[in-house]
């Protein structure tokens, strides 16, 4: 299917997509970057016309790709770095009325995303949603754990009551297809862009710049600073191999609201701070083990920049691993419940540089399967069947006119992407 919808008497225009995202930009994590990307294919290889509805701040991460709609939101308690939207007022109802989409993708199931599900009923269009994070593995670290079962059950209540979900793995698709049975599920993986992450942006003179023994390797870490990324799981493991007399040599590559503590636990360890683009993928190619003990990740984008880099993985037994990695083959993967566990296997490493080279180079080879443009191009299909199945369950519909995005409450965007609504 092409991104032209039929309106009527041969009538034709672009598809138009409604996006609602918890946190699109005003701070940088693997999924808002990947919602970036996929605006941008939508719009750049599709045609597509894309309207993005998400809490923004004055001081936001990188530049949004797409016309973004600031909605109402509030910072979260003990978690300042993030907000929470209220939901959908009316101004921003009649926003979207006025976009008229043919179809709204949900990317978080939040107040905003439960509002915006309701209304794309309201609007008879089809509802996708995309699934980025399980935030009830997020809960044991801020002491919430025993409410881990009502929020799952609120997760499937949620995802259940769309058309179409798809999560990152098959992992979880086969838990959705249990837990929600009347939506239909398609796995949407990630992808990574081999002409910016790959070995040769290796960079010896600035591994020497941070103070790194050029003969010893390096263990990395790469993602927002933040506990339930596995950071003392992390701190604890470098401690152990300290202990067993290995010094090892880290890199933390990052930032966030954990990284006072992460530093006091690692005084040795050379943080970068927040970097991106080509010093990013330069930094993290400048490594040779990446160590990745986190459990809550739904796919692990930053596992595939690293796989892409060339280095060797030893990360966390978990499902979202467990897809992409191979114990053994291309990574070791660890019981994270076992205390030495990490240890066990970097301590390896560090010694062994045939066993070390063999895995990374193994792990790069993996890496070619993942290319953004196909993955892309399986969430635009899954548009187009949703739009399918809806026409053919609604034989007088057809995509809202054109003229109706003239009308009503639509603003076209400032100059700085935020409409003024």
């Amino acid at each position: 299917m092409e991104s032209q919808r039929l309106m009527g008497a041969g009538e034709t225009r672009s598809m138009r997509i409604a996006l609602f995202s918890g946190n699109y930009n005003y701070t940088l994590d693997g999924a808002n970057k990947s919602l970036n990307r996929l605006v941008d294919h939508l719009q750049s290889s599709r045609g597509a016309k894309v309207r993005v509805y998400s809490p923004t701040s004055q001081t936001p991460a990188f530049a949004p790709v797409g016309d973004l709609v600031s909605v109402p939101s509030v910072k979260v308690p003990f978690r300042s770095d993030y907000r929470v939207a209220l939901g959908l007022p009316a101004h921003i109802r009649r926003d979207i009325e006025a976009f008229a989409p043919d179809l709204i993708h949900l990317s978080a199931p939040d107040f905003l995303g439960s509002a915006a599900l309701k209304f794309g009923r309201r609007l008879n269009v089809p509802v996708v949603a995309s699934l980025h994070t399980l935030f009830d593995s997020y809960l044991d670290y801020y002491g919430l754990g025993f409410m881990r079962p009502l929020a799952r059950r609120q997760l499937w209540k949620f995802y259940g009551e769309c058309d179409y979900v798809m999560p990152p793995t098959e992992a979880i698709a086969e838990e959705l297809r249990t837990e929600a049975p009347s939506t239909r599920v398609r796995t949407w993986a990630r992808g990574v862009d081999p002409a910016l992450f790959h070995p040769g942006r290796r960079d010896s003179s600035w591994r020497l710049k941070q103070g790194f023994d050029p003969d010893r390797p390096v263990i990395v870490f790469l993602g927002r600073i933040v506990m339930e990324k596995g950071l003392e799981a992390f701190a604890d493991t470098i401690a152990q191999l300290k202990a067993a007399g290995h010094a090892p040599q880290v890199l933390v590559i990052g930032d966030g609201p954990a990284r006072a503590w992460f530093e006091t636990r690692m005084p040795e360890a050379v943080f970068t701070g927040f970097l991106s683009g080509e010093t990013l993928a330069s930094a993290l190619a400048s490594g040779d083990i990446f160590f990745n003990p986190s459990t809550t990740e739904t796919f692990g984008n930053v596992n595939l920049e690293a796989m892409a880099c060339g280095l060797a993985m030893v990360c966390a037994d978990a499902p979202n691993t467990r897809a992409l990695l191979r114990d053994g083959k291309d990574a070791l993967l660890c019981a994270h419940d076992q205390r030495t566990s990490y240890a066990d296997a970097l301590a390896a490493l560090l010694v062994d540089t045939r066993e070390r080279r063999r895995l990374a180079a193994e792990a790069l080879d993996r890496s070619a399967a993942y290319r953004w443009t196909n993955i892309l191009d399986e969430v635009f299909e899954v548009y187009a069947e949703a739009l399918d199945r809806h026409a053919a369950r609604t034989p007088t519909w057809r995509a809202p006119s054109l003229a109706r995005s003239r009308r009503g409450g639509y603003v076209e965007p400032q100059p700085n992407g935020l409409p003024v609504l």
